[in-house]
């Protein structure tokens, strides 16, 4: 369906942007008018040309990042167990909204929520960005079990905790990687431009050269010489690796390496364990069904080969099996993993140990990345130590031989 960019104003005079898909500009129109908007501009979105084509394009592209939906749910559950109606908690949310995007959206939901549709549909119409199908689907039960607000509280606890652990991963990630980048940067300027002013000077000498500093000399002319060819090769090779992944076949022979790897491949397993138990036991308890669940569980697996375990597991579920079995059967979930399931199922508190369960691992993967850095980091200086120290040496070499500074 097109997608209409549109300027309106509302009774008082203040003015909106938004976007809306509609069969044509006049449906754009009626439907601002039942609103109560009064249209001053609607065209198509492709068709916006100028500065303020230009900005609102950009304000409509922008993503969400993950701080700012975790607000927003917040502030929506905060507004509606205070009492409001959904209709004035969004128009109230639009306002505050720091994103443009979510502005822009929470206008279109807005207007959604107001011509008689539910929430959950609303947000539909933006999957999957910035509302995945886990938030659709919480909402929807939410909406239908008449605990909204209760919901959108344990929908935002979840989206906060995911936010803390994907920015405890990356923080432990970035020392590392501006650790290698620049190590890289001061070699490849040392053996780019450095290196071959000595090259002039020793071949100026016509001196006998050490045979450390003739490989350095040798190493640093090829990539002068050559590298346009090493960098068509990375390029090429990163083109096809991207091709490769993109293919189902590609991606999930990946992933079983990913996870076959001697240090990283438990990491990688705990982290998807923590996913998949936290996701299951937040929508569970939220009310949706177990096979719902696990249908929404599987798309959001960032590995693939978990991703076609889920799978496994709701055919188990379907067959009556329930959950714990499948999972023993899989042989890839973890034995504690297991157990835990099989107790909450025992016990009928299925939902409170797989958030335990996903807690768990969560923490597992916390103190196995630290530990795993803690690893690296000196690996890293280590390889860039050893690098620097040849090159200084086989300098060092070439200037005693050629001032017969005897050693």
């Amino acid at each position: 369906m097109p997608v209409f960019v549109y300027k309106a104003a509302d009774q008082r005079g203040k003015t909106i942007d938004g976007v809306m898909e509609a069969p044509d500009a006049r449906s754009v129109v009626e439907r601002l008018q039942r609103d109560a908007y009064f249209p001053i501009q609607v065209a198509p979105q492709q068709g916006r040309s100028g500065l303020a084509g230009l900005r609102l394009t950009g304000s409509v592209r922008q993503r969400v990042p993950g701080r700012d939906l975790v607000a927003f749910t917040q502030q929506l559950a905060t507004l509606i167990e205070a009492g409001l109606p959904l209709d004035r908690a969004l128009g109230i949310q639009e306002g505050l909204a720091p994103n443009a995007r979510l502005r822009v959206i929470t206008g279109d939901v807005l207007r959604s929520v107001r011509s008689g549709t539910s929430l959950g549909e609303a947000l539909a119409k933006h999957h999957p960005r910035p509302f995945s199908r886990l938030y659709i689907n919480m909402v929807r039960a939410g909406e239908k079990g008449g605990v909204l607000e209760h919901t959108l509280r344990r929908l935002a606890e979840f989206l906060e905790e995911a936010q803390e652990f994907r920015d405890t991963l990356v923080s432990a990630l970035i020392y590392p990687t501006l650790l290698a980048t620049v190590g890289g940067a001061a070699v490849v300027f040392l053996m780019t431009f450095v290196i071959p002013r000595f090259a002039e000077i020793f071949r100026d000498l016509g001196s006998t050269i050490p045979l450390p500093t003739l490989m350095l000399l040798s190493v640093s002319g090829w990539l002068r010489r050559f590298w346009w060819a090493l960098a068509a090769g990375g390029l090429g090779g990163a083109l096809a690796l991207r091709t490769w992944l993109a293919t189902v076949a590609g991606r999930l022979q990946a992933d079983q390496i990913l996870l076959r790897l001697p240090v990283l491949g438990p990491v990688v397993l705990e982290t998807e364990v923590a996913r998949f138990a936290r996701i299951t036991g937040t929508l569970l308890k939220s009310g949706v069904p177990m096979l719902t669940a696990l249908g929404v569980v599987k798309e959001m697996m960032g590995n693939q080969v978990m991703a076609n375990a889920v799978e496994s597991l709701g055919d188990g579920v379907r067959r009556g099996a329930g959950l714990s079995k499948p999972m023993e059967d899989l042989g890839i979930f973890p034995a504690l993993a297991t157990h835990m399931v099989r107790v909450g199922e025992e016990t009928g508190r299925l939902e409170e140990l797989l958030l335990k369960v996903g807690a768990t691992f969560e923490t597992d993967t916390r103190k196995n990345v630290k530990r795993l850095i803690s690893l690296v980091e000196p690996g890293i200086i280590l390889v860039m130590g050893l690098v620097v120290g040849f090159i200084v040496v086989a300098m060092l070499m070439a200037i005693v031989s050629i001032t017969d500074i005897p050693l």
